[in-house]
């Protein structure tokens, strides 16, 4: 989709048609993008991974959707429970740790949105916890696996 995303299409088109129904078929099973279907009005989710053990799963989701049901595959939905408990990151908290992942040092950081070094520390220290890090770098890996930013 030429400058749309999956979740920007289904807000436009929810906007014009508030009772659509969305089932989405992806690569992409992390549970940050999941959510963020499921606010754009997804009502179905499947990996297309999956769906090559079972195509009757797709007409299964198509169905229940269609009747204004939900239906989410299995490993969509154990990667949703993974994480169910755990605390969003803040916009500050995401925007500061997709600075470390391009190597940006925590006085570059600092500078860049007028915050102390300590500030920056500080939000690192959060993100860390959060993802139950062991350093920036672990931080970083775990937000591209799970979907908070791009690899």
């Amino acid at each position: 989709m030429a400058g749309l995303n999956g979740i920007e299409a289904m807000q436009l088109i929810r906007r014009e048609f508030p009772q659509a129904r969305f089932v989405v078929l992806t690569t992409y099973s992390r549970d940050i993008q999941v959510l963020r279907a499921l606010q754009a009005g997804a009502a179905g989710y499947l990996v297309k991974s999956a769906l090559r053990k079972d195509l009757l799963d797709l007409l299964s989701t198509i169905r229940t959707v269609h009747r204004g049901g939900r239906n989410f595959s299995a490993e969509v939905a154990a990667e949703l429970a993974r994480h169910a408990l755990e605390e969003e990151l803040t916009e500050r908290e995401l925007e500061i740790l997709k600075m470390v992942a391009t190597g940006t040092s925590n006085k570059e950081i600092a500078g860049a949105l007028a915050l102390t070094e300590a500030t920056v520390k500080s939000h690192m220290k959060n993100v860390m916890a959060k993802l139950g890090a062991n350093d920036r770098t672990h931080a970083v890996m775990i937000a591209i696996r799970r979907g908070f930013m791009d690899g």
